[in-house]
């Protein structure tokens, strides 16, 4: 039993090891690098490191040169068998208005270590809520919008509907 113990203790001394000294900053370049090579590329004005988590202040997207969003704070948390990413405040350009929801308030997105196929969304904004999931292994994307506002009927062409409400789906 005690043999066990220690095992178990050991693994979590060098679980909270490497994630205290997990070079965070050199993995998000890495990130960025492999990012840029899909044509987007993030430009944040400052980047603040804590124990467990990496911060992106008052960052620009830009998707093939064009500046597509701003988002004031971007957390990146991580336990390893856990991640979770969270976004304040992202504004959608108004050129995109059509497509997209022009302001979200806040978002999360989480992926887990025991479901590796499958990245799980909840965001609230100027047009109400929305949950999605997206499924690496069959590539596809679902959002459903929930308690939706009046904005929402400018993305509502690109929307469809079930017993759960509206809808937007997509393969990639």
């Amino acid at each position: 039993m005690q043999m066990v113990k220690n095992i178990f203790i050991a693994f979590l001394v060098f679980w909270f090891a490497l994630l205290l000294f997990m070079p965070k900053e050199s993995l998000y370049y890495a990130l960025e690098k492999n990012l840029e090579t899909q044509g987007l590329k993030i430009n944040e004005k400052s980047i603040e490191t804590g124990l467990f988590s990496l911060n992106l202040i008052d960052a620009d997207i830009y998707f093939k040169g064009i500046n597509v969003a701003h988002v004031e704070k971007i957390n990146i948390f991580t336990l390893l068998f856990t991640t979770n990413i969270n976004i304040k405040e992202l504004t959608i350009d108004a050129s995109l208005k059509a497509f997209a929801p022009e302001k979200i308030e806040q978002a999360n997105i989480t992926h887990l270590l025991f479901s590796p196929m499958k990245v799980n969304i909840l965001a609230s904004g100027s047009f109400g809520d929305m949950e999605g999931v997206v499924n690496l292994k069959e590539k596809n994307l679902r959002l459903d919008f929930l308690n939706t506002t009046k904005e929402i009927d400018l993305l509502r062409g690109n929307l469809q509907k079930d017993e759960k409400g509206l809808y937007y789906e997509t393969s990639f």
